[in-house]
């Protein structure tokens, strides 16, 4: 009999008993296996928590109760369980389940997440509105040991500790193993102080204390010191309890007996609470454990082998930033590379491998990262901070006040910039044109192939200023392979000459540009540079009738906008300019082609719009 057939909600979860529940998390994670090796998704912290997620959802009453997921990484599982399961073919597709936490799909999806470390924060805030409402639910955060070392958790952490409010913390640390002595020990000890008896005795001992004039507050103070004393030798988590949680663990995450005992012991702790569970990445599937870094996201892949089934895989603007890091780190010792968190997705692991101590994983602290940097450019370092375009949003101050202002030469490689495939509108990055290039001192360059990446990135180390340089996540391409021009600051290139009608498109918008200007017999032009454009080959488009500007990237502040504002600064008033951008919102998500289509900005629509323009004047 399949448990998870019958499991269309948290509710049919609690008549099952505890060999039931380990039957159904099985079940549960080659449900996982096979959906994802079709859709593609994250996978190995997935798999880590399937207990974690049963036994939240045995002992809560979601979605009264609150539970918060840090990311969307470990999500899955409490999307089974919440009547979800029938959709899982659409994972991550147009119009599909979306792979992250948001709360227009599931009222038990409490809050909208795609970022790291955000949980906390968030729970915070719902325990504190509960008690202000006079609201009488649980409020439970889970994190993960990665996502709890970034600024924005630990601030969080900060404020909850020394808050009133009833909050369970759930760590999930799926990178430590249990020591068997202290594992042992502190299991022990927490099955004691998590019971009802002990917590009963507790209270009333103190109660008792309180009562006793003069000497009582010194017994408490006494007993209190000693039991500090005690915890310092036989705990590993005196951090949190300095810093006001309560702290239970660590307790073996896939031992589901033992995590739901002790979640539905802990619920009678007052005040913030934090629960200390190790778990394991790709538990249950051997190729996931193995290469859990890998199948964090994967591409759709053979179930039996672990192996993508797209084997002839074309070579990515992120494979020739790779290559290209690490033959600038032969050629130049003042190279580091940095990235938070995001070795291999930035293409960073052949430099890490041959540069061991040049290269600076600071995990998912973002703010750190570039500051970090700035200190090592001032030092005399070019620093290269590897990060994808939607995280480089959380470090905006950063990057001004302590790279722009002191004019630092440190270089951006913003992987993922433009439309992301699978991922949604959290990570679009569409907004690295916006934010960036009206920094003074920063300049912007998009690459239309692998090639013009590489000569952009020896442009950016020998410029000794603040370079940034977005690229998609999407294949290099062959167009124009060969006519690759010198790379000057502020220059552009012209790929085919036309008449009256221009097609400025920038980076990767450039094979989508050509296929219009073929057709419109107009002149195509790569700008490579999102700013500090040269003001003469500007000023030499005003014999043309009309101008075409096309972009990965918002319009409000885009490149579109800020060459019309050029051409205006200029006196160029001839041509009708107009723009090809992303507007009416955040872009869905789906496959590179199937949300250019939605936003009509592929080659055909795009030709299709400029010929109607052109005709009618």
């Amino acid at each position: 009999m399949r448990y998870l057939d019958k499991i269309n909600g948290p509710a049919d979860l609690r008549g099952l008993k505890i060999t039931q529940l380990n039957a159904l998390a099985a079940e549960m994670r080659d449900f996982l296996v096979r959906s994802v090796s079709k859709t593609g998704g994250h996978l190995a912290s997935n798999l880590g928590v399937v207990e974690i997620a049963i036994a939240l959802h045995f002992c809560l009453n979601s979605p009264m109760d609150k539970i918060v997921w840090d990311v969307g990484h470990q999500c899955y599982p409490h999307k089974i369980l919440t009547g979800r399961r029938d959709k899982f073919e659409t994972l991550r597709q147009l119009d599909g389940l979306s792979g992250f936490i948001k709360s227009d799909e599931s009222p038990h999806d409490a809050f909208d997440v795609g970022h790291s470390s955000t949980s906390l924060s968030v729970a915070h805030g719902m325990a504190v509105s509960r008690d202000l409402l006079g609201q009488n639910h649980k409020v439970v955060a889970v994190v993960g040991d990665g996502a709890i070392t970034s600024g924005l958790a630990l601030e969080g952490m900060n404020n909850i500790g020394r808050s009133p409010a009833d909050l369970l913390v759930v760590l999930n640390d799926n990178n430590m193993s249990i020591s068997e002595n202290v594992g042992a020990l502190s299991g022990y000890l927490d099955g004691i102080r998590t019971s009802p008896s002990y917590i009963g005795a507790k209270r009333g001992v103190q109660s008792f204390l309180e009562g006793v004039p003069a000497i009582g507050k010194l017994a408490e103070k006494t007993i209190h010191n000693t039991k500090t004393k005690l915890k310092y030798l036989l705990q590993t988590g005196i951090l949190f309890e300095e810093l006001g949680f309560k702290y239970y663990g660590p307790i073996d995450g896939h031992n589901l007996a033992q995590v739901i005992e002790v979640l539905k012991n802990i619920q009678q702790v007052g005040g913030p609470v934090l629960l200390h569970v190790v778990t394991q990445k790709g538990k249950g599937y051997a190729p996931a454990e193995r290469e859990s870094a890998r199948f964090h996201g994967v591409e759709p892949f053979d179930v039996k082998t672990g192996k993508p089934l797209n084997a002839a895989k074309k070579t990515t603007f992120t494979d020739n930033f790779g290559k290209k890091m690490v033959e600038i780190g032969m050629q130049d010792e003042r190279v580091v590379a940095i990235t938070a968190a995001m070795p291999a997705g930035t293409g960073l692991t052949g430099f890490a491998k041959g540069f061991p101590k040049r290269f600076f994983d600071v995990a998912i602290a973002e703010g750190h990262a570039v500051t970090f940097a700035a200190s090592m450019a001032k030092s005399g370092l070019r620093p290269v901070v590897a990060i994808y375009s939607t995280f480089l949003q959380r470090a905006y101050d950063q990057v001004i006040h302590d790279v722009c202002i002191q004019n630092l030469p440190v270089v951006f490689a913003l992987d993922r910039a433009g439309i992301v495939p699978g991922d949604g509108e959290t990570h679009q990055g569409i907004f690295d044109i916006s934010y960036l290039s009206h920094m003074p001192n920063m300049t912007v360059l998009a690459p239309r192939n692998g090639a013009e990446l590489s000569a952009m990135m020896d442009f950016a180390i020998e410029l000794n200023a603040p370079v940034a340089i977005r690229y998609p996540k999407d294949a290099d391409s062959e167009l124009y392979a060969d006519a690759l021009a010198t790379l000057r600051f502020g220059e552009w290139e012209i790929l085919e000459k036309g008449e009256n009608v221009a097609i400025i498109a920038l980076g990767a918008m450039v094979d989508k540009g050509a296929k219009v200007a073929q057709r419109l017999g107009a002149t195509l032009i790569n700008p490579r540079f999102a700013n500090n454009l040269k003001d003469d080959q500007i000023e030499e488009l005003a014999n043309y009738t009309h101008i075409f500007t096309m972009e990965e990237n918002v319009l409000q502040g885009g490149f579109g906008q800020y060459f019309a504002t050029r051409l205006k600064v200029l006196g160029v008033t001839a041509p009708k300019v107009y723009h090809f951008a992303i507007t009416g919102g955040f872009p869905p998500q789906g496959t590179r082609q199937e949300i250019f289509n939605k936003l009509e900005l592929d080659g055909d629509s795009m030709y299709k719009k400029c010929l109607e323009i052109v005709q009618g004047g």
